[in-house]
């Protein structure tokens, strides 16, 4: 969007690199394989040293772009999915990777997470899909391992606000063992002994594999990343550049729900 301030993205790159300039979303390339696509989701030149990396932003031509069906079909609307939330038939499904050690994605939970709730996944329009993509090393891994335990019982979106409540340093211990569960018990997580026991169990590192499996096979290379309805939107951008391709996915549903007919 002309004129539309972005902010930055997190990636696998650790320092930061310069530029406030907007950029567009360069390349989206869907590879045919055996059995997946493979979407190139591209911020920039990372750095191999890790870090954050200048924004991405999706642009107008590619907004009209009709989903991509090898995209479309991640949206896993299992109805016992406790990292989903909203209705598995709202004709909307953003998908996010994210690791809770990024402060970009700690902006969109506090910035923009709650507007979107409010104004589509309350209404039965978007369905909200977590995928944990820790990119950030031990702490972020053992944090998505923490949010997982905390979905074991029907706490993570709880857990999820908690740990995102407010900024947070990396690497540096608050997202140690004892910081997570506290934040589990500010989270109402009962059981803490059983949420100790899953966050250390195999199915948990199993949970956290698929889900950054999935990313890093489709091509996200930083976090946050987005598919909204297929459709890539990376970094914590604005609330209107969420809100616009909703409104698009919702309405592009609507026609082919009445097509259908």
């Amino acid at each position: 969007m002309p004129g539309t301030p972005t902010p930055s993205a997190s990636s696998r790159a650790g320092r930061p690199r310069p530029g406030h300039t907007r950029r567009v979303l360069a390349v989206i390339v869907l590879t045919a394989a055996v059995v997946t696509a493979v979407l190139s989701l591209t911020l920039g030149r990372g750095t191999p040293t890790g870090g954050t990396t200048a924004p991405a932003t999706v642009s107008e031509p590619e907004a009209q772009k009709p989903a991509n069906p090898e995209l479309l079909a991640l949206a896993r609307r299992d109805t016992s999915d406790p990292l989903a939330l909203g209705s598995p038939d709202a004709p909307v499904v953003l998908i996010e990777y994210s690791d809770f050690q990024c402060p970009f994605c700690g902006r969109f939970a506090r910035e923009t997470k709650p507007a979107l709730v409010r104004d589509y996944v309350d209404k039965g329009i978007l369905r909200i899909e977590w995928r944990n993509f820790p990119v950030f090393g031990a702490e972020s891994d053992q944090a998505a391992r923490a949010g997982w335990a905390a979905g074991q019982q029907d706490r993570f979106w709880q857990f999820h606000d908690e740990a995102y409540s407010e900024p947070r340093r990396r690497n540096a211990g608050d997202f140690g063992e004892d910081e997570l569960l506290a934040m589990a018990r500010k989270a109402g997580v009962e059981d803490l002994a059983r949420f100790e026991k899953d966050m250390a169990s195999d199915a948990a590192h199993q949970a956290v594999t698929r889900d950054s499996d999935e990313g890093y096979r489709i091509g996200v290379t930083s976090t946050p990343a987005f598919l909204i309805n297929g459709r890539p939107v990376l970094g914590a951008q604005p609330t209107d550049v969420f809100t616009d391709v909703i409104d698009e996915a919702a309405e592009q549903a609507r026609q082919q729900e009445d097509g259908d007919e």
